[in-house]
């Protein structure tokens, strides 16, 4: 049976991405040896960091101000080294969600923070709108899409202090100006690769205007002078990085997987919203393109665990809602074929028939 895979993350990949990765786990470029297994310094695969930033830059016309960087430690270390490397006294932040709530927490280590807005008041259902960014922070941090609640930011705010994202789970899923951002983060287990890789897009001048130390591993200007090689990168999460964007590059750009990824969100959101057994739990102007999620209506609360066992038996696999929520969770990242939405689609058609009440 065809499996559908639905999961958040780490997530889906494209069929080629996989295979040409482990092509290259057994032997890179024909050079006789493995990408696990050659020196971080050495030409080869050096040629593969020099390729990844190059179709970073080409495919999100990165500005030639801004530095692309690899680090090790997750979406998770930069809710610490961002403001350890920007915040002097005060830092602004929009509160969306589980991951945004957990950067305020380090923040708060540093200095003050000013949530400008929150939408916890809903269980984080929408995007706060009609704020005002303080003109004093030294920063105004956002998380552009929230996997838990399944809300996102699908504009580029324009901003008074320097902008900082955290596009974990919506980078290269469309264009973005990325001008407007002094720094912009995320893990890779999403839309670029597997696990293990965190990406740092870097504007040069917001950096050294901080009194205090930074350790070593924790200061951008140390990984921008070495090039992501401080230390030993992960060296098979950045190549499988390339191969992404090599596939995402020869389907047309962000562009092209703009329209894709705005196709298969419609398409699930029409039949939920058609659908008597279901609804959505994002309000309608803040939902994600990327994570759809929906419960049972308050009628059929009790057939949660059998359309989860129905759909396991028709091949989806991950749409489980995140154990902070329940109910029901469908990705669709970049590498989500829409026969998969489809096919979820089918399933909850199926099910509906059999059970409406």
């Amino acid at each position: 049976m065809k499996k559908h895979n639905f999961s958040a993350g780490p997530s889906i990949l494209a069929k080629e991405v996989i295979e040409n990765t482990a092509r290259a786990v057994l032997d890179l470029n024909g050079i006789g040896l493995s990408v696990m297994e050659i020196s971080h310094r050495g030409k080869d695969f050096q040629a593969v960091i020099d390729e990844t930033v190059e179709l970073f830059r080409e495919l999100l016309d990165i500005p030639s101000n801004y530095h692309v960087l690899f680090l090790g430690g997750g979406a998770s270390l930069q809710f610490c080294m961002v403001p350890f490397n920007l915040m002097n006294k005060k830092a602004a932040y929009l509160e969306t969600g589980s991951w945004a709530k957990k950067a305020i927490k380090e923040a708060k280590g540093f200095g003050e923070v000013d949530v400008v807005a929150s939408s916890a008041d809903k269980n984080f259902n929408y995007i706060p709108k009609g704020f005002t960014i303080p003109q004093d922070a030294d920063y105004f941090h956002i998380t552009t899409n929230n996997t838990i609640f399944g809300t996102e930011i699908l504009e580029d705010y324009d901003s008074p202090v320097p902008l900082v994202a955290d596009m974990s789970s919506d980078m290269f899923s469309r264009p973005v100006d990325v001008s407007k951002y002094a720094i912009i983060y995320g893990g890779a287990q999403k839309n670029l690769g597997p696990a293990g890789v965190t990406f740092v897009i870097i504007r040069d001048d917001i950096l050294g205007k901080v009194d205090r130390h930074i350790p070593t591993m924790l200061d951008y200007r140390t990984h921008i002078e070495n090039g992501s090689m401080f230390n030993t990168p992960p060296c098979l999460p950045i190549y499988t990085c390339l191969e992404t964007l090599r596939w995402l590059k020869k389907l047309g750009g962000v562009e092209v997987m703009q329209k894709m990824n705005k196709e298969k969100a419609d398409l699930l959101y029409k039949e939920i919203e058609r659908n008597s057994l279901f609804r959505t739990t994002a309000e309608k102007d803040s939902r994600s393109l990327m994570n759809i999620c929906f419960v049972m209506e308050e009628a059929y609360q009790d057939l949660e665990k059998d359309f989860l066992t129905f759909a396991t038996s028709k091949g989806m696999t991950g749409i489980k809602g995140h154990r902070s929520v329940g109910g029901f969770r469908a990705s669709v990242y970049n590498a989500m074929p829409k026969e998969s939405v489809v096919a979820l689609i089918d399933t909850m058609q199926e099910f509906e028939k059999a059970n409406a009440r």
